[in-house]
């Protein structure tokens, strides 16, 4: 544990970590919640920060994905092929993140979620029913590519992953946003996994910190999983929106800064 982390932070963290388990569960993009409060912890560095998120946010993925399997019985023969190659893309995507020019990767990460918000508010029915795009080994050979690219994006930079596989699940491999936010928790978890299997021979966990975020973070994601199976489709969809409109926001302020501010100024 920090040694200088105050009980007002840590409770604020603990309440980050149950919210970015609840939004985790239903459609991704938890992240966005839980690095940045982790940030607020005095002599914490960035890597250690990355590396204790993705601690706190294995035992919400682990949670999430097991209720959705119980409730919503999401097919394994595609999602286990796409979280081997997640695990592998996630490890190969933390080893490397160090040596990347990651600011070059955020305008067009911009550019995709906007064509992607602006497609799902024009096509209402997109999701809200199962229609494969693809069928046999063609099907099986799109899952396990998305499940290589995202894998190796977490890895990079992470934030809204769990969102872009509901993105990818939906509009690429035609799943209902119910089915694509149940492979989704399996290939995060798997994601999450690989990650830290980098991380943590590295010295970059904070174990303690860590085990306390993951307890909030699996009581958002049970919470949040039951909501989302519930309240079906159109209640993922609404999620979807919001989420996808705060990465909007927070990787468009991160282009300014990075990338825009520095030319004008």
């Amino acid at each position: 544990m920090p040694p200088d982390l105050t009980v007002p932070v840590l409770l604020l963290l603990l309440l980050a970590a149950f919210a970015a388990g609840w939004i985790d569960a239903v459609v991704g993009g938890g992240g966005l919640l839980q690095l940045p409060a982790l940030l607020l912890v005095p002599g914490l560095s960035p890597v250690q920060a990355l590396a204790t998120n993705k601690l706190g946010s294995i035992f919400g993925t682990s949670t999430s994905a097991l209720t959705y399997y119980r409730r919503a019985r999401p097919d394994l023969r595609t999602a286990l092929p796409m979280a081997a190659v997640a695990l592998v893309g996630s490890f190969g995507g933390a080893s490397i993140a160090a040596a990347l020019p990651v600011a070059v990767f955020k305008p067009v990460i911009v550019v995709a979620l906007i064509t992607v918000a602006t497609i799902t508010v024009l096509r209402p029915a997109l999701g809200a029913s199962t229609s494969l795009r693809f069928s046999g080994h063609a099907h099986y050979r799109a899952a396990i590519a998305v499940g290589l690219a995202i894998g190796v994006y977490d890895g990079v930079l992470g934030p809204g992953t769990g969102t872009f596989l509901v993105i990818a699940m939906v509009s690429l491999l035609g799943y209902d946003f119910v089915q694509a936010s149940a492979k989704a928790k399996i290939v995060n978890f798997s994601t999450n996994l690989g990650a830290l299997l980098y991380f943590a021979p590295h010295g970059a966990v904070l174990w303690g910190l860590g085990l306390l975020l993951g307890i909030a973070n699996t009581s958002g994601s049970y919470l949040g999983s039951r909501m989302a199976i519930s309240q079906g489709t159109r209640f993922i969809r609404t999620v979807f929106l919001v989420v996808v409109a705060a990465l909007i926001v927070k990787v468009g302020h991160d282009v300014w800064v990075e990338n825009l501010a520095p030319l004008i100024g």
